[in-house]
């Protein structure tokens, strides 16, 4: 039997993760290659929103395979594709996030929110997602555990 024929063709997305209590760990996550959400590729905020409570990532050996539980995960950081520009008719909440490690995050939350509940406020209350997608300077994109922010600051006035 070819095993080859059991794999789920993936992409590895280069990530730093900051695991509590472990600390920073470098590697990738695997990623498909087709969303079932929207055309293109599964985004990093899609598998970590995912219902499963672990995910797979490779250390710096090929050899190098770990199974983390999301809800250790503070944050997540990689390169924003190129292409990773925000969708038509998405809101923009400019934000400062202060996490439990006593870490200041700055950025930019872009999503698609409904007119009613397009406040920052909102967005942290109401949708249950596990991470924040939150766009910093520098094309760097981070995924913020909402169980490790302590406060969220609106920049926006």
């Amino acid at each position: 039997m070819d095993n080859n024929a059991l794999k789920i063709p993936k992409k590895l997305k280069d990530v730093k993760i900051w695991i509590h209590p472990e600390g920073p760990v470098v590697g990738g996550i695997f990623l498909h290659c087709q969303s079932d959400r929207h055309d293109g590729p599964e985004q990093p905020v899609e598998a970590m929103n995912g219902p499963e409570p672990f995910f797979v990532l490779r250390g710096r050996g090929d050899d190098d395979i770990r199974f983390y539980n999301k809800n250790a995960v503070v944050r997540l950081e990689y390169a924003a594709e190129t292409d990773e520009s925000p969708p038509s008719g998405c809101v923009s909440l400019r934000s400062r996030l202060h996490l439990m490690d006593g870490s200041t995050l700055e950025g930019v939350i872009r999503e698609l929110l409904v007119p009613e509940h397009a406040r920052l406020f909102d967005y942290v209350n109401i949708f249950e997602d596990r991470f924040v997608r939150l766009f910093m300077e520098d094309n760097l994109v981070a995924l913020v555990n909402k169980a490790y922010i302590v406060r969220v600051t609106p920049l926006d006035h």
